[in-house]
């Protein structure tokens, strides 16, 4: 099977598509249902607000926690439960408070609802300039990581013929992965409610560190075996390729995702949501530098597409 990678690209290129349509799918719904009109529920780090997680010491209801907040002035609180009910725990997300109006609202929550466990409860707040200016650093941090990565593989293949091909497909791969990634992300906000923040962003940011790396590692032994293997044709000898690298993308990639399955399941609930982002973009970069990054590069110099085979451009003679 391993031989045929290449050529059978048509089907890793049609299930990839299957995968993201159903991601951009979830982030169209939640920019229709969203009141941010954004594909992902946003964080308390990328919108004005605070963030209340209040840990009682004894079963509250959601009613009184509701109407503590209202009673302080603030509408339309958000509420809701974190963990399993026993552990009487909740998150609460308003409008923007200072410091000193969330103290006071920490003193009227005790007073009406319940007795806080003050060591495990927390406030996070973040000022409406403060937010924009964690958007659009974040917006930032990716393109520079795009730009730096399209810059290195193109100088590091730059005496290849064509090396902005290898820069454009490891590109290609980086994006199917932000789309799995962001669409698995939607899927959760969407039926769990789950939140972007700064965690988020590591994941993704991470993941396109981890992406390029399992790329890059395949096309440099392309650029190896190809003066050595001149009366191939360029399929082959990117199929040859993946064959002498993919055991070790493979155990790599294991190895990777059997801590973050561990973390997962012994973590805490803080880094879970972290942890399973994560996950998904692990397992969507390995699948990608095998199956859309390498054949994308074989598709492009046979200048077939779809798998049909053509004469190979970069096929060299025996000597």
């Amino acid at each position: 099977m391993l031989f045929t990678i290449v050529q059978n690209r048509r089907y890793y290129f049609a299930f990839s598509l299957v995968v993201i349509v159903a991601g951009l799918v979830a982030m169209l719904y939640n920019v229709i249902t969203l009141p941010t009109n954004t594909p992902w529920r946003l964080g308390v780090d990328f919108r004005e607000g605070s963030r209340f997680v209040l840990k009682f010491n004894q079963p509250v209801t959601e009613e009184a926690l509701r109407s503590a907040f209202t009673a302080f002035g603030l509408n339309n609180p958000a509420v809701s439960r974190l963990g399993q009910p026993q552990d009487n725990l909740w998150q609460v997300r308003t409008t923007f408070l200072a410091g000193e109006q969330n103290e006071a609202l920490f003193s009227r929550v005790t007073e009406t609802v319940g007795p806080l466990d003050r060591a495990q409860s927390s406030v996070d707040s973040v000022s409406p300039q403060v937010a924009r200016e964690v958007a659009s650093a974040a917006v930032l941090a990716v393109l520079a990581a795009v730009g730096a990565i399209l810059f290195f593989i193109w100088y590091s293949f730059r005496k290849m013929p064509h090396p902005i091909r290898y820069s454009l497909c490891a590109i290609i791969a980086l994006i199917h992965d932000i789309l799995v990634t962001g669409g698995a992300m939607a899927l959760f906000s969407a039926i769990l409610g789950w939140e972007a923040d700064v965690l988020f962003l590591t994941a993704m940011l991470t993941v396109v560190g981890f992406s390029i790396q399992d790329t890059i590692v395949v096309f440099d032994r392309i650029r190896e075996n190809l003066p050595r293997y001149r009366g191939e044709s360029f399929d082959q000898v990117v199929s040859r390729s993946l064959v002498q690298t993919v055991h070790r993308s493979i155990v790599t990639s294991l190895t990777n995702v059997f801590v973050t399955v561990a973390l997962l399941l012994f973590g805490g609930g803080s880094i879970r949501q972290f942890v399973a982002i994560l996950l998904v973009g692990l397992i969507a970069g390995t699948y990608s530098s095998i199956f859309i990054a390498v054949p994308t590069l074989a598709a492009w110099e046979e200048r077939s597409l779809l798998g049909k085979q053509q004469k190979a451009p970069h096929a060299m003679p025996a000597k």
